[in-house]
């Protein structure tokens, strides 16, 4: 069903294998994928070198692993994990730390905007979005789902479409970025409040119609949530550099 890994990175090769067999119906939605072992000996790589490739595709939400039971093709993979945007994000290592410079650049100015621009029912939207937020976490949920909301109603409050449509291109990437970073992050005691009051400072800056205050907040978040990223990248690349060289 595989094949050996000649020239193609790692991720490269086996995110297009894994989409040409979808496609010609040989892995199917809710498929086992053979264990770590046998694709490490079918695509003649190392195992830890899968590993990470089953970490990437399950970040942009194609895989899914169950404890215990193996690895999987979603039931309900993302629309967005086969597009250009994804496959780039794919082929980086340090794809997380990327999509938040991207976010930065985008968000900064979007919250500065929707402070000038937001009209009640926007205000209302994102409100309902931080509630949401602040639920999940005391539940003990990642809420990576509601701050992707809030993110998007700060960017529809601009009025501005063509922000609105490329933070909608992103949306389903920042959605499996959030899911990823925050399991790291929550691992640290304090942090889960810490991303829910950088929103609610966010939010109360937009609606105090304060341009200068919303930007600093939203720079304020993303550099928070960079800062971990980096140290958790880090950390990542030094174990998998371990586990290959263990490997050899």
């Amino acid at each position: 069903m595989f094949r050996p890994i000649r020239q193609k990175r790692v991720y490269e090769e086996i995110l297009c294998q894994i989409k040409d067999l979808l496609a010609k119906g040989a892995l199917k939605p809710g498929d086992r994928l053979f264990s770590e072992r046998e694709l490490a000996d079918m695509l003649q790589v190392s195992r830890a070198s899968i590993r990470e490739a089953f970490s990437a595709l399950d970040m942009l939400g194609i895989l899914e692993s169950k404890p215990g039971e193996g690895t999987f093709i979603r039931q309900s993979p993302h629309e967005s994990a086969f597009n250009p945007l994804a496959l780039v994000c794919l082929l980086y290592g340090d794809s997380n730390l990327q999509m938040m410079e991207v976010r930065m650049i985008l968000e900064a100015e979007s919250a500065a905007m929707a402070a000038k621009r937001a009209s009640q029912k926007d205000l209302e939207k994102i409100s309902a979005c931080l509630e949401q937020m602040e639920s999940d976490i005391a539940g003990n949920s990642l809420g990576e789902l509601p701050d992707a909301q809030f993110h998007l109603a700060v960017a529809e409050a601009t009025g501005n479409k063509v922000l609105q449509h490329m933070m909608d291109t992103i949306s389903g990437l920042i959605v499996e970025t959030l899911r990823h970073s925050r399991q790291q992050l929550f691992q640290t005691l304090g942090n889960k409040e810490k991303l829910l009051a950088q929103h609610k400072k966010i939010f109360q800056a937009i609606s105090s119609k304060n341009p200068e205050q919303a930007r600093a907040a939203m720079k304020e978040h993303l550099r928070f949530v960079i800062e971990k990223t980096m140290a958790y990248e880090a950390e990542r690349t030094a174990y998998t550099a371990e586990l290959n060289r263990k490997a050899e």
